[in-house]
């Protein structure tokens, strides 16, 4: 069977326009979650607005206890907007210690109310307890000092 130069034509022409599933590629992106290049775990946006301002953060979430007693072990690096949030189901004191764990940080304790209780600095290897001052849905760990570098005091509202 011979093609037509307008058949041949309208075939190519057919098989260069866009296609459906091309535009449906940025949604199927965007529900897979983004996972940590180190830990494997999942990577949410998390904000912080202080007096000085919204302060956006890229957080490691630390869900199951496993995760949890592991946190940010024998990690020796962590950028200045990255971090790793522990949450809770039900309000609690918490405690977290730094054995194990190479980088210096702030720990931060989140109310149920989404909102900093109080903010500790972790040493690195310490036993040392360092406990929420009330019961916390969230902790959040950052490089420590980022907290006073950005403002973040208690009493401001964490959103994720």
């Amino acid at each position: 069977m011979k093609l037509t130069p307008a058949l041949c034509l309208a075939a190519c022409l057919a098989a260069c326009s866009p296609q459906p599933a091309a535009e449906a590629t940025p949604a199927a992106e965007a529900s897979t979650p983004m996972r940590h290049p180190v830990s494997g775990l999942q990577v949410i946006p998390l904000t912080v607005s202080s007096a000085t301002g919204t302060h956006r953060f890229q957080v490691e979430v630390a869900a199951s206890a496993n995760e949890q007693q592991k946190g940010l072990m024998f990690r020796t690096a962590m950028g200045p907007n990255e971090g790793m949030i522990f949450p809770n189901p039900v309000p609690q004191v918490r405690s977290f210690w730094m054995k194990n764990t190479v980088i210096p940080l702030d720990i931060i304790y989140i109310g149920p109310d989404r909102r900093v209780l109080n903010i500790v600095r972790g040493e690195p290897y310490s036993t040392v307890s360092l406990p929420s001052a009330g019961p916390v849905i969230n902790v959040l760990e950052l490089v420590a000092g980022r907290s006073e570098q950005l403002g973040i005091k208690p009493g401001d509202a964490v959103e994720w």
